[in-house]
């Protein structure tokens, strides 16, 4: 089965067309951590184009990107110049022990082996080090009408997402696993994105529906045209608030 995140295309959209939505949820876990100064060394498991990364800026003093996919990364030092990268995988990460204060991992341990990862970040971990799991769904939510959940329906309909065989994560689910963790806290979240349509079809076009669509030979441009058509009415406005809805949970070893 093809990797839905490995592709040129998408690499090239997530660092250049998905809203601001990391740092935003950093932010909240810095002030639920009480931290009043940026941690030593970060690392950032399934960093993608570094998006996730970037978003430690101001949290870290040093930052460290990791992910299997050699075309995700090629984007990663233009977007987070200041943090390094390497290729690697949560279940074998390439770091000395005791060496980061904290790890963050934004939607990437769905795809994990954890029985491998949770072994791997205790030992990467310095002793009073965090690990920070958050995840959270597509922009698909307007605060006062339903007409864009409707929308993101349709488009999931019209263009129905891979088959692919990521894990179910939830602050409960973590909490109940054997993983040699304890968690520390946990919140969930709605974070407003104000956005344009025409930036919002951008985003549409990096998610893995779209890539898939794409595969079966449907033409990127058939699919962008009817994104923006049928958005018209939806949106109706030059800028509108686009809600993120997800979670974080803020986790030490036990």
């Amino acid at each position: 089965m093809a990797n839905p995140f490995g592709t040129e295309d998408i690499a090239a959209g997530y660092a250049t067309s998905r809203p601001a939505v990391h740092p935003r949820v950093m932010e909240q876990v810095y002030r639920q951590l009480g931290r009043t100064a940026p941690f030593q060394r970060a690392l950032d498991i399934g960093c993608g184009a570094g998006v996730s990364t970037k978003a430690l800026t101001g949290f870290a003093r040093g930052c460290i990107g990791l992910d299997p996919m050699e075309a995700m990364l090629k984007w990663a030092s233009t977007i987070a110049p200041s943090a390094a990268f390497v290729v690697g995988t949560a279940e074998a990460i390439p770091l000395c022990g005791h060496s980061v204060e904290l790890i963050t991992a934004a939607g990437s341990l769905n795809y994990a082996n954890l029985d491998l990862f949770f072994p791997e970040a205790a030992r990467a971990l310095t002793r009073d080090g965090v690990l920070v799991v958050y995840d959270f769904s597509p922009g698909r939510h307007f605060r006062d009408t339903t007409g864009l959940e409707e929308w993101f329906s349709s488009f999931y309909s019209r263009y129905p997402p891979p088959v692919h065989e990521a894990r179910n994560l939830s602050p409960e689910i973590l909490a109940g696993m054997n993983s040699g963790f304890r968690v520390r806290s946990h919140r969930p979240f709605e974070i407003g994105i104000t956005l344009t349509p025409a930036f919002y079809v951008d985003y549409m076009m990096t998610e893995t529906n779209v890539a898939a669509a794409v595969r079966r030979a449907v033409p990127h441009s058939e699919i962008k045209s009817w994104c923006t058509e049928t958005l018209v009415p939806v949106w109706n406005s030059p800028e509108r608030e686009v809600l993120f809805r997800g979670y974080f949970v803020c986790m030490s070893v036990a």
